[in-house]
């Protein structure tokens, strides 16, 4: 079986929904109480056991970058203060065994086209990809329950998945199923479809286990939903040549890409952090009795 290293992160978009907080910094280094979007999701991986770390970037997306890095004035700074724990919080936001590589998008062509440029850097080997916009709280995280699925599946491409309202599914890549020995297979996948043609209300969200052979099918695609290179168009190509499994992970997904979702997740995250969690919750009480 061939052991997954490699994940890919596209971090290029421009974040629209949260100008104009994103107008200099990117979506991915919004805070959830006290670290940005993107290390939650890269400890995720790393939780998994991946040890290659692709970042899909593009313009004024220098911070994720920097962040990621070595800080040599801060980190002699809060040692000369005698801060060791904040010393260790930044030293270990990457640890040493995984490795980081930045691959510039020059051009917004959507998901598919993101994947598409990190080929040089996955070559022929099997890979994750992980969306930042959605934040995961997941026993084992969702890519380590998927990783599981596919020690029995090294051959399949996995795609992650989850229940939502019929009325939403004009927002998600929606999958058509066939359950067979305690696995879902997928039958066909289509990019936003309307409520009125959906083929189910099971959505795929930020989480993928891919062959390499999604990226001469995505070179063969031409422009789908938006005008934009679709990584669901790719994948519906791919149900042709090899088998792809959804799996509906254990856990709680935050749509951190919307304001309410994001608010959300703060307000779920923030409730259960060792630091601040007791008193946060407090407050919560204090405003909810205030609007009541």
């Amino acid at each position: 079986m061939q052991t997954i290293r490699k994940a890919v992160f596209p971090v290029a978009g421009m974040g629209t929904r949260f100008l104009p907080a994103t107008k200099a910094s990117p979506k991915e280094m919004l805070p959830v109480v006290d670290k940005p979007l993107i290390q939650y999701a890269v400890e995720e991986a790393v939780a998994a056991g991946i040890t290659e770390i692709i970042f899909v970037t593009g313009r004024n997306k220098r911070s994720i970058e920097d962040h990621f890095d070595k800080a040599y004035e801060l980190e002699t700074e809060l040692a000369y203060r005698n801060k060791q724990q904040l010393l260790a919080h930044i030293q270990d936001i990457l640890p040493k065994n995984v490795s980081s590589l930045y691959i510039r998008q020059s051009e917004a062509l959507g998901l598919g086209h993101a994947v598409l440029c990190a080929k040089p850097a996955v070559g022929e080997e099997n890979f994750a990809v992980l969306l930042a916009d959605d934040l995961i709280d997941a026993p084992k995280g969702a890519l380590g329950q998927m990783l599981e699925v596919y020690k029995s599946h090294p051959n399949s491409s996995i795609l992650g998945v989850e229940t939502v309202e019929p009325s939403e599914t004009s927002s998600y890549g929606i999958v058509e199923i066939d359950s067979r020995a305690g696995f879902s297979y997928v039958k066909s996948i289509v990019e936003k479809p309307h409520p009125d043609v959906a083929p189910s209300n099971l959505a795929v969200v930020g989480r993928y286990i891919l062959t390499p052979r999604i990226f001469h099918l995505l070179t063969q695609i031409g422009k789908g939903a938006g005008g934009e290179i679709q990584l669901t168009d790719g994948i519906a190509l791919l149900l042709k040549e090899e088998p792809v499994l959804a799996h509906a992970f254990d856990g709680v997904r935050y749509d951190c890409g919307s304001k309410l979702g994001y608010l959300h997740a703060t307000l779920a995250y923030g409730v259960n952090h060792p630091e601040v969690g007791s008193e946060f919750t407090k407050l919560l009480k204090t405003f909810s009795q205030k609007l009541s």
